[in-house]
């Protein structure tokens, strides 16, 4: 058992007072918040004032600590998840004419990385119950197409991918798995953390993200030869990174250059933050978990679908809570009750705007909504409501009676 696997209850959201709701109503609520503290503010401070600014002696702590946290051999930081997913496609051999298996339904850079490399994705439809990439749809591809090379899933909404399945497919037909855990941590497959599952995982501390850096991001992995490779590549190609460079006893001048690199490395002052935020990351998920247990219980009955869980006892992060509209009950679109609730003052978003519908992949590759039916039946539908650590209960009451306020009024 991992760190963070000893704990998995869900904290109780509690009734508000009328005071406490009157004052929630006072502000705007955004969509995402992230939550920074003084313990954040002190250890910038300290890591600015020792005077080591780029990756250095916190970084090496932020990438060890991480790794113990998740049961993870290596762990290697990195400045964006983008830069995580590209250094992993670059360790694993991907490039020109290779194709790599994913999902429509997740942000471009999932799927721009592939393109990074020369190579091609072959889109595959998700599950309309957990917006994850379809098994049954991802087998039936990778018997069609045996010339792939990878796997690349996405845990949706902090919700992971059926990986025993993902797993099976790969090792039939030779894939190699790298995960997309960009909203994912802390999450588990069948019991086992994501990071521990596929050949590479790599997750995200983007400023909404259950963690945050404000950029950047983690690769992790059990091979020392892909660890190694990506160390490299993270920093210009270099076989020596600058901290080992300028505490080394050896000549700190002297470096060589192996392979053209890129410059993906993250600062010690983004891994100051992260090391402050991982010490909370199962509080957070905690946070998560409340929000979204208040909001199951606050909307039931509505003409909504709510998210649904493939397995409770699995840690869910809890990154989205991604509603879907029954829009043949309302009278209303989903783009109308996205504008009504920011006329009441509360943020929404939509995740994701599918692929198959964004310019560059439909033209590129000739893709249409009947391509992905689900994908794109789920986008016209679906909703992000606000779900993020530091919530109230009064803001999370007020997102329940605005959106009950809403379909109520609309319903037909």
């Amino acid at each position: 058992m991992t760190r963070l696997q000893d704990a998995n209850r869900v904290d109780d959201i509690a009734p508000p007072n009328a005071s406490a709701l009157l004052a929630a109503t006072r502000s705007f609520l955004p969509f995402a918040k992230p939550c920074v503290g003084e313990d954040e503010i002190q250890a910038v401070t300290e890591t600015m004032r020792s005077g080591w600014l780029t990756t250095g002696p916190v970084t090496k702590l932020f990438e060890q600590e991480f790794a113990e946290a998740i049961g993870a051999r290596h762990a290697i930081a990195v400045n964006s998840a983008t830069a995580g997913l590209h250094l992993a496609l670059e360790a694993i051999g991907v490039g020109p004419g290779d194709k790599v298996f994913t999902t429509p339904f997740t942000f471009t850079a999932t799927a721009e990385v592939i393109r990074y490399m020369g190579a091609d994705p072959i889109f595959v439809d998700i599950d309309p119950l957990t917006f994850n990439i379809d098994v049954n749809k991802l087998a039936a591809a990778a018997a069609a197409h045996p010339e792939a090379k990878a796997i690349m899933p996405v845990h949706f909404g902090g919700q992971a991918c059926d990986m025993d399945a993902i797993a099976d497919i790969a090792k039939h037909y030779g894939l190699i798995i790298v995960e997309d855990a960009a909203h994912a941590f802390p999450a588990t497959s069948s019991g086992r953390m994501i990071g521990t599952i596929g050949d590479i995982t790599v997750f995200s501390f983007y400023a909404n993200k259950t963690m945050t850096t404000g950029e950047g991001g983690m690769v992790v992995t059990a091979s020392p030869q892909l660890a190694s490779r990506i160390q490299t590549m993270r920093l210009h190609g270099i076989n020596r990174d600058a901290f080992d460079r300028f505490t080394s006893p050896t000549a700190s001048w002297y470096y060589e250059v192996v392979a053209p690199g890129f410059k993906y490395n993250l600062t010690d002052i983004a891994s100051a933050i992260g090391r402050s935020q991982l010490t909370k990351a199962m509080h957070f998920r905690q946070q998560r978990a409340g929000i979204a247990a208040a909001y199951a219980e606050g909307l039931r009955g509505l003409p909504i679908e709510l998210p649904k869980e493939r397995h409770a006892n699995d840690l869910h992060a809890w990154h989205l809570y991604v509603v879907k509209l029954s829009l043949d009950k309302l009278s209303i679109s989903r783009d109308r009750f996205i504008e009504l609730m920011r006329q009441a003052g509360i943020g929404t978003s939509v995740h994701y705007i599918p692929l198959h519908l964004q310019p560059y992949w439909r033209d590129r590759y000739s893709l249409t909504p009947a391509h992905f039916p689900e994908a794109d039946a789920a986008y016209h539908r679906c909703v992000s409501l606000p779900i993020w650590h530091g919530m109230s209960t009064a803001e999370v009451q007020r997102v329940v009676a605005t959106v009950r306020e809403i379909l109520d009024a609309h319903a037909i």
